[in-house]
Parts: C-alpha cells; sequence; structure tokens
C-alpha cells in the first residue's frame, strides 16, 4: 500500500507558556511535534508539513480555531495530504468539525499510536490489550467519526479492530469489549501460571526499561544471543520478551525486553502496557536504558524515572545504561552520566523511595562494547541469590558436588589435599546451601 502523505498539528497555549514547570518537564509543543513526526513516520506516513499554532487556550469547536483550519486546508491541498494528525486528544465533536473542513482523514496523538501498537503486537495477549483499546476508543466516538466511518481501505488509524468495526453500532462495539475482557482475562491468567511457576526457581528478573527506542532490544539481543526485532522505529518492541541468560558468576537469569515509555502516553493505552508493567514491577533488578547520544536525554530519563515511581517500582535497583555511545565524538561517559542523573534527578518525588541502588554503566549495544561491563554490573548488584568467595572440601571421589560447583559456580581454583578437593569459587547463596556439608566456612578464601 503506498505510504500517505500527513500533515501534523500542534497546539501551544500561549497561557501556559510562562507558567513554572519543572526542568525536567519543559518540552515545548514544537519538541512535542518533533516526536510526534517520528511517530507518524514509524506508521509508515510521509510527513510533508507541519502547522503549530499558539492560542490562549484551545477553541471547543475545531481545536485550533477557524482561521487556522483554513491555512490548514489549503495546506491539504497543496500536498496533496490525505491524512492529519494532530499532536493532542481530539474531542467528537472537533474530530467531525475538523474533517467536515479539511475532507480528509483527521486522526489525533492516541489513535496514532493505537495504530502503531496493532501494527507491533504479536501475542495473543498484546494484540487483545491493543483491540481493547481501540474499541473503548472508538465508543465514544461512533458519532463524531464523520467522513472516516466510510473508509474501509485501510492507512494510518484504522489498522485492528478500527478497520471492521467503524460501521457498527455502540451495542456491538460494547458486546465485543466484553469478549476481548473475557479472553483477555483466561490469557493473564495463564501468565500468573508462568509467572508463578518462574518463581519457584531462584532465578532473578531483570527488566530493560527505558524511554522509546533507547535500543533495548538490541541490548536485550547482545545479552541473550536472542533475535528480537530491534530497529529505530518508535514501539518496534510492544509484547515484554523473556530470555534466560548466564551471568559471568554462572548464575542463571531471566531478561525481560519491555515496551518503550513516551511522553503523554494517553489514558486509554494504559491498558495496553499492563503486561509490560506487571514484568516491570515483579523484577529484582532493572536496567534502566538511555540513548545518551539523544539531547533530550535528562527529559526522556526523568520521565521514566517518574513513570516507575508510579507503577510501583520506583525503589527498585537500578542500572542505568548509558546506550549509544558510537553517536558520540569523544565520549566523557562521567560527564554525560552526571548530566543526565544531575537533571533527571528533579523527577523523583521526595514522598518516593529512591533506588536501593544505581549504578552507571555506558555501552554500545550495536557494537556489543561494554556489555559484558553490563553483566559484570548485574552481577555486582543483583540481591537475589548472591554470590559470595566459598571454598568448598570434597571427597576426591565424589563427582557430583564438584559437578555442581562448576556448573552453578565460577571456580577461581581447585587444588587436591590427600583424598580431598579444595575448590574456591565464588558461589551463588541457592549453592551454598545445596552443597552445605562441604562448606569450608572457617576459612573463606578473598576473591
Amino acid at each position: 500500500m503506498p505510504r500517505e502523505v500527513a500533515i501534523l498539528v500542534g497546539l501551544e497555549v500561549s497561557s501556559t507558556r510562562k507558567a513554572a514547570v519543572p526542568e525536567w518537564q519543559s518540552f515545548s509543543a514544537a519538541e512535542s511535534l518533533d516526536e510526534l513526526a517520528v511517530l507518524a513516520e514509524s506508521a509508515g506516513a510521509i510527513v510533508a508539513d507541519r502547522e503549530l499554532q499558539v492560542r490562549p487556550k484551545a477553541e471547543a469547536a475545531t481545536l485550533i480555531g477557524t482561521g487556522k483550519v483554513e491555512e490548514l486546508k489549503a495546506k491539504v491541498q497543496f500536498h496533496e495530504a490525505s491524512i492529519v494528525i494532530f499532536d493532542r486528544e481530539l474531542t467528537p465533536t472537533q474530530l467531525r468539525n475538523l474533517e467536515r473542513s479539511l475532507d480528509v482523514k483527521v486522526i489525533d496523538r492516541t489513535q496514532l499510536i493505537l495504530d502503531i501498537f496493532a501494527r507491533r503486537a504479536r501475542t495473543s495477549e498484546g494484540k487483545l490489550q491493543v483491540e481493547l483499546a481501540q474499541l473503548n476508543y472508538l465508543l465514544p466516538r461512533l458519532t463524531g467519526h464523520g467522513a472516516a466511518m466510510s473508509r474501509l481501505g485501510g492507512g494510518i488509524g484504522t489498522r485492528g479492530p478500527g478497520e471492521t468495526k467503524l460501521e457498527t453500532d455502540r451495542r456491538r462495539i460494547s458486546q465485543r469489549i466484553d469478549i476481548v475482557k473475557r479472553s483477555l482475562k483466561k490469557v493473564r491468567a495463564g501468565r500468573g501460571t508462568q509467572r508463578q511457576q518462574r518463581q519457584e526457581v531462584p532465578l532473578a528478573t531483570i527488566a530493560l526499561v527505558g524511554y522509546t527506542n533507547a535500543g533495548k532490544s538490541t541490548l536485550f539481543n547482545q545479552l541473550t544471543g536472542a533475535s528480537v526485532m530491534a530497529d529505530a522505529r518508535m514501539f518496534a518492541t510492544l509484547d515484554p520478551t523473556v530470555r534466560h541468560a548466564t551471568l559471568p558468576s554462572n548464575r542463571k537469569v531471566l531478561f525481560s525486553d519491555t515496551v518503550g515509555f513516551i511522553r503523554n502516553l494517553p489514558t486509554t493505552l494504559v491498558q495496553a502496557f499492563r503486561a509490560t508493567l506487571e514484568e516491570v514491577t515483579e523484577a529484582q533488578l532493572l536496567l534502566h536504558v538511555v540513548d545518551a547520544s539523544a539531547p533530550f536525554a535528562p527529559q526522556y530519563t526523568a520521565h521514566v524515572l517518574q513513570l516507575l515511581g508510579e507503577i510501583g517500582a520506583g525503589s527498585t535497583p537500578q542500572i542505568l545504561v548509558l546506550n549509544k555511545l558510537d553517536l558520540l565524538e569523544n565520549p566523557n561517559v562521567r560527564a554525560i552520566s552526571e548530566r543526565i542523573l544531575g537533571e533527571a534527578k528533579l523527577a523523583e518525588s521526595p514522598d518516593e523511595a529512591p533506588p536501593a541502588q544505581r549504578t552507571t554503566v555506558a555501552v554500545s549495544a550495536k557494537s556489543g562494547e561494554g556489555v559484558q561491563r553490563v553483566l559484570a554490573a548485574i552481577d555486582q548488584t543483583l540481591s537475589l541469590d548472591p554470590v559470595t568467595p566459598t571454598r568448598f572440601r570434597v571427597p576426591s571421589g565424589d563427582g557430583g558436588p564438584l559437578h555442581l560447583i562448576h556448573e552453578h559456580g565460577r571456580v577461581r581454583s581447585k587444588k587436591y589435599e590427600g583424598d580431598w578437593c579444595i575448590v574456591e569459587a565464588d558461589a551463588p547463596a541457592s549453592l551454598r546451601r545445596r552443597l552445605a556439608e562441604y562448606v569450608v566456612t572457617e576459612t573463606a578464601y578473598e576473591a
């Protein structure tokens, strides 16, 4: 299908331009419009032009005022645009009036993100979550969708259930919402059972979090040897993915790749994050991946820290991973870290407990540089099944305990003294409990 030509529209309310806001929240309407352009391109659109309207307040009928609507209509005709995307959520009335005036498809930021989610969802739960979000978005807009109700040709804003449900009535959509909710309940019950089974084994879960397009999936692939889709588009990963990996200490852990966060995420989409948020809140350690080359890295970091606090994961130990160092010339890692964390601290509420520990590691996930440093930092930070230097004294002919030490610990040295084998190893607590009879507690060696 040919790419749609889009015009982006933003609104800056002048009465709030001078209002005192925290520095970490100081995104302008123009910067938000830049992010909308990335979202539109991720959805497959060609951004032909953009319009930023400054008004004392939003106009109830059209958001931007009738005069600006006329200017926008001229731009639509000049560029032969097929879609206009607004950076704010539109009311049903505004949506209807704009479509009648512009005579093209009009969508808002919420519907654009929903469209991207619909394209990226891979698991049955992810698809159900997106469908539920789309149906809840469409329900109050059935009478205000105007010309778009008859557009069944596809394109941005019409994928997923939006492509087949636009001509249904409220009753049928409500029935479908009930069906989706019941299906989700069954899927989540199965996922809860899987999580419970994972928790019965002493395996720590490490969740990768961060702003969208920070490089989480690329780092996830480097850490686990997986092949999760990783590209420069926003929300390339929607469904949480869990993979096993082995740390330098030989401890087995689970890495969970999650969807990227974003500012101004509409409340309609919160449910689509549910699976990801559960993985984050259950994790014993968070890898907070930051695009160190991004001009707004401190603001992105602050936004993620704020969201982590809101979902109850603000006090979980974190490792701040400064990614994409390959895009910086002569990077000063310490200076970058101090700048990002210094400005991002403004996002942390004084009522929220700070992370128990926050370490900083610099990497280039694309080239693999620094990945071993990340694994070493995880070994040092992870509190579940902690590793300590231990000396074991095992009968020379007893191969079972020796095999377990090699499999689950990191052997530093091994020597034989008569009928005994003395092994010095970095051993997790679970291994020390399992082989307690062979542990020489009074002479634990120093690493």
